[in-house]
């Protein structure tokens, strides 16, 4: 018998370290001064800035979902990455988090590196736009475990609050003010639903829709919400926050409410993307159902109080994003859920 390599069972040692290389430079751009030793170790090194007297680590973990399985149909790898960074910091953010460093985990069967490169160089990008450092990650390349031409993506961010500024909603009462700010699309959320409505509805993937492909509007990358939301914590007092990922703003919400309160939010507050009446169209999904299913325009509530709400909207605004006032905080009352749409 010859014999027989790590390569011929199909582990490609050279491309791995290949695509480590070229990452290099993608990395190198995200860096913060904290970061001690980056990629190429076996562990990365990072330390928290002196500003912080009682810092608090936070952190989060998650993945793109079956959004992938679009990115694979259109061979579009270059914002799935940007997708991964957005659904963990915009997560450790609500609790008032200022992302440090992040990992991924890229797992494949054959690696291709210029996949690869084009999904890592997205997340350098959403990096970038959190203002954290992309400090390491895992590249596995495992023949078998998955369809040629697919990948799986994973990652977590770590994040640093001061303890005595952690947001938690405990001081959230009834007067204050529900601010909604726009996402980008569906983010990367309920993508499972999109893809058999996609099937269902017969649309084509490159056909007209509001004058752009159709592709560009189901794949537009999650909005990280990092950098506005953190001047504005150093402003005024933010008293809770909610990312409206996977459960829409019906699941999301009540996550930052305290349970004597309810959040009374009126649906016709804000501009839905044309995206979204498509979708209840082609599937005609009920308004409850797409309420907890889809962000339905809305990837990050605010809750300030009223005397902050014009101020905070105002900042808001001026860093780029797009602001309503699409609810109020109410007494709960008895045995009615904690989102209550008027």
């Amino acid at each position: 018998m010859s014999s027989i390599s790590y390569k011929d069972a199909g582990v490609d040692i050279d491309a791995g370290d290949a695509l480590v290389e070229r990452i290099k430079p993608l990395a190198r751009r995200t860096l913060r001064p904290e970061v001690l030793a980056g990629i190429g170790g076996f562990g990365a090194l990072i330390e928290i800035s002196k500003k912080y007297k009682e810092p608090v680590l936070v952190s989060g973990t998650d993945g793109v979902g079956t959004k992938l399985k679009l990115a694979f149909e259109l061979n579009r790898h270059d914002t799935v990455g940007i997708d991964l960074v957005a659904m963990s910091v915009n997560d450790i953010l609500v609790q008032g988090a200022e992302p440090l460093f992040f990992l991924d985990y890229f797992a494949c069967g054959k690696l291709s590196l210029d996949t690869a490169e084009a999904v890592i160089a997205g997340i350098a990008t959403g990096c970038e736009q959190a203002g954290c450092a992309l400090i390491g990650g895992e590249t596995a390349e495992m023949p078998g475990m998955y369809p040629d031409g697919e990948y799986d993506l994973a990652g977590f961010a770590v994040g640093v609050v001061e303890k005595s500024r952690v947001i938690g909603g405990q001081n959230i009462v009834p007067g204050d003010v529900v601010l909604g700010l726009a996402s980008s699309g569906a983010h990367s959320n309920g993508y499972s639903l999109i893809r058999k409505l996609i099937d269902v509805s017969g649309i084509g993937l490159k056909s007209d829709f509001h004058g752009r492909p159709f592709a560009d509007a189901v794949m537009a990358p999650t909005r990280i919400y990092v950098k506005p939301l953190l001047a504005l914590m150093q402003k005024l007092a933010v008293k809770g926050m909610a990312h409206i990922t996977g459960g829409g703003i019906t699941g999301n919400l009540p996550r930052c409410l305290p349970e004597a309160v309810a959040a009374k939010v009126d649906p016709a507050s804000w501009m839905r993307p044309p995206l979204f009446d498509w979708l209840q169209q082609a599937g005609n999904v009920e308004p409850a159902e797409m309420l907890r299913t889809f962000n339905c325009g809305i990837g990050m509530c605010v809750v300030v109080s009223a005397a902050d709400a014009a101020a905070a909207k105002a900042q808001l605004e001026a860093a780029g994003e797009t602001v309503w006032q699409i609810g109020e905080i109410v007494a709960r009352p008895e045995g009615a859920e904690q989102v209550i749409y008027s």
